[in-house]
């Protein structure tokens, strides 16, 4: 259902904070640079501009299209020459918003990251109520391939809400024949993903996982998981987090077991990372929009 003027409020400022956060970032970002340093630098700026991150920054590498961040301790190094995306989320009171950039540091992902990022302004000159997805998706995909490039074709925008990454509406980045339609007064992030025209052009899970989200509030045995349950409930609520946001909630030699006991127990459950499945580099770009009869208003 569309938000109120104060719910939409909440929606602009998050955009706000996560817009100028994304500038800044976009300078910050360069080869050989600890990923563990782009991540709380990223949050860090979210934090002090008032918001709260929606979910861990996940700064994704050539062929990883989307969900690493770093694990606590995390000594990965931004590799020369690599394509990185870099995405961000930002809640006001819960309200998310959505946006990413990807810094490439060889021309053809450069060449690559403007193909999303051409794709994204068509889909943002073009949106508006009513419109069904499928031709959204077609958008996107006609653009991406008339730049000699491929998208991803199992990777999707998301309708957005309140505690809600992903709220249940999926905006495709290729043609279908969906007639499910995007509505006036909702809220939607699209992202755009590109790879090279050679690729297979879909994503599959990857072995590692680094971001979490709470499943279910289940009974566990330490007094520490308890305690790390309890924490992740009262502060990231139904968002996703990092493991390294829980440092220092339990002692650090209790850490490692009570967070092996939440996750064995299926009270907080993990994303993959996903990697492209012919291993070819991959750039993505991403704003979020209110969907207006007429068009729609850039939130990030």
């Amino acid at each position: 259902m569309p938000y109120d003027k104060e719910e939409l409020e909440k929606f602009r400022l998050s955009g706000k904070i996560l817009r100028e956060t994304r500038e800044e970032m976009r300078g910050f970002v360069k080869e050989s640079m600890l990923i563990i340093d782009v991540c709380e630098k990223a949050e860090g700026l979210i934090r002090s501009k008032g918001g709260k991150p929606a979910f861990p920054c996940n700064v994704s590498i050539n062929e990883v299209a989307a969900h690493y961040t770093s694990p606590p301790g995390d000594t990965a190094r931004i590799p020369e020459a690599s394509t990185v995306k870099v995405d961000i989320g930002v809640q006001v009171d819960g309200y998310v918003t959505d946006t990413a950039f990807t810094a490439s540091f060889n021309a053809e992902g450069r060449s690559m990251a403007n193909a999303a990022e051409l794709a994204l302004k068509t889909a943002i000159e073009n949106i508006h109520g009513d419109m069904a997805l499928g031709k959204i998706g077609g958008l996107i995909e006609n653009t991406i391939k008339n730049r000699g490039f491929k998208p991803i074709s199992n990777l999707t925008g998301h309708s957005v809400g309140r505690y809600l990454i992903h709220a249940g509406t999926s905006i495709p980045n290729v043609a279908s024949v969906s007639l499910t339609k995007v509505r006036t007064g909702e809220v939607y992030a699209i992202e755009p993903f590109v790879t090279l025209p050679d690729a297979i052009g879909r994503v599959d899970d990857g072995p590692q996982i680094t971001i979490y989200r709470l499943l279910k509030a289940k009974s566990v045995k330490s007094d520490a998981a308890k305690k790390m349950l309890k924490h992740i409930e009262t502060n990231f609520r139904t968002l996703p987090f990092a493991e390294r946001w829980l440092i220092g909630v339990v002692p650090a030699e209790q850490h490692k077991a009570a967070f092996k006991e939440l996750f064995a127990s299926k009270a907080i459950m993990g994303y993959p990372v996903f990697v492209e499945a012919s291993k070819k580099p991959v750039a993505q770009a991403e704003h979020t929009v209110l969907i207006k009869e007429n068009g729609c208003e850039v939130l990030t």
